[in-house]
């Protein structure tokens, strides 16, 4: 079973749309440049997911695939860092490596940096080669370390400017977002008041009192939202408020929101959060309560009592928090199409705008992070995010 850190990464990796891609004509003119610094004859760009190495462009060979056992780079990948090694058949990593050995190359100068994303993800490596024992000078060997850089800002610069292209149909559909968001809320407010109502003559008034007061603080969580989502969402997704949130308690309110909900539906929640992470406490809020009343409304439709689970864990990239459930799930092939704008899911009869977990990944890009869906343990669906550990999107890119 693959692990919370390499699912991460495969969601890293598709949002640059790179495997199985014809190599891009930017892309080859950072591995010419690299080659060409280091006196080499090959350079490559490898893509390394959890189980295969992808080389995505390449000079002096053409661009293949083969297995993380068999790859170079895929031996200094766990602890990402800048390696040079002047002969490869003298280096216990990679004497028996068939990219040495002449099963498949013979390799023996060997250089690589690694490429990490603005959300501290190591996706991959620059890596530089030769037939020919060699050193690098330290000059040359910071310049490779550059270009490395140089590497992930045109991936990040293609994917901005993907996004960019349906900015506007976005900001289009941003007041039906907006109600979307606001609509558990909403009923919050008519819960509390209801239970308000209930209490003849106001006999119980100290619990009258209470649902009140509960029914104004979710009034305020709904201005408080407004006003935030309309920030976010004026410039096409406008930079995070970071502030450190207690994540356990943002779920406790959360949940308060959705109280009608989950009554109606009778679901059991477990939490298990208590994590303090570092972001926009509205914007999350919004985020985590999509998830869980989405959550709510597939496993109920499925005429079962839904048994939902919080969770939140730290990574060595930062956060990642997930929220499963019992439903039908959502087939491998449906996990990118679902958060698109207007999308739901193939045999989605459910009601609704199908909008929020596309609102839900930019926020959670705004922070620096990613998003997306396995399979859950309970046995339908594990909606996950990852939050980058201290990241300031304002700067990340």
């Amino acid at each position: 079973m693959r692990t919370a850190e390499e699912i991460t990464r495969r969601s890293a990796i598709a949002e640059y749309h790179l495997v199985g891609e014809p190599p891009r004509a930017d892309l080859q003119s950072l591995v010419q440049l690299a080659a060409t610094l280091c006196g080499v004859s090959k350079a490559v760009i490898n893509i390394i997911d959890d189980r295969f190495q992808h080389q995505v462009a390449a000079i002096g060979m053409e661009p293949a695939s083969c297995t993380r056992e068999d790859s170079m780079c895929a031996r200094v990948f766990e602890r990402p860092g800048h390696v040079t090694v002047r002969d490869a058949r003298v280096d216990e990593r990679f004497a028996d490596n068939p990219f040495v050995t002449g099963e498949i190359a013979d390799v023996r100068f060997y250089a690589s940096s690694p490429l990490v994303t603005p959300a501290g993800i190591a996706i991959g490596t620059l890596c530089v080669f030769d037939e020919d024992p060699k050193d690098l000078n330290p000059e040359t060997s910071d310049a490779l370390k550059i270009l490395a850089h140089q590497v992930v800002d045109v991936l990040e610069l293609r994917r901005i400017t993907a996004e960019l292209g349906t900015s506007n149909e976005q900001l289009a559909q941003f007041a039906g977002q907006v109600s979307h968001d606001l609509r558990n809320p909403l009923m919050a407010v008519s819960g509390f008041l209801e239970l308000a109502s209930d209490s003849p003559e106001m006999v119980n008034a100290p619990e009258a009192a209470k649902s009140l007061a509960r029914a104004e603080s979710a009034a305020d969580r709904m201005a408080r939202m407004i006003t935030d989502l309309l920030h976010f969402a004026r410039v096409g997704g406008a930079q995070p408020r970071m502030v450190d949130i207690d994540l356990e308690e943002l779920v406790r309110t959360v949940l308060e929101d959705l109280d009608s909900s989950i009554r109606e539906t009778g679901a059991g929640i477990v939490v298990d959060a208590r994590l303090d992470v570092v972001g926009d406490r509205t914007l999350l809020g919004a985020v985590i309560q999509n998830l869980v009343a989405n959550a709510l409304k597939f496993s109920s439709a499925e005429g079962k009592t839904p048994q939902i689970g919080i969770t939140a864990m730290e990574i060595s990239s930062g956060w990642r928090i997930s929220v499963d459930d019992d439903g039908p799930g959502v087939p491998i092939s449906e996990r990118e199409r679902v958060f698109a704008l207007m999308e739901r899911a193939v045999g989605d009869e459910i009601a609704g705008l199908g909008i929020g977990l596309s609102t839900c990944r930019r926020i959670v890009q705004a922070h620096g992070g990613s998003m997306g869906i396995e399979d859950s343990a309970l046995g339908g669906a594990s909606v996950w995010l990852v939050l980058p550990r201290g990241t300031n999107p304002a700067t990340a890119r």
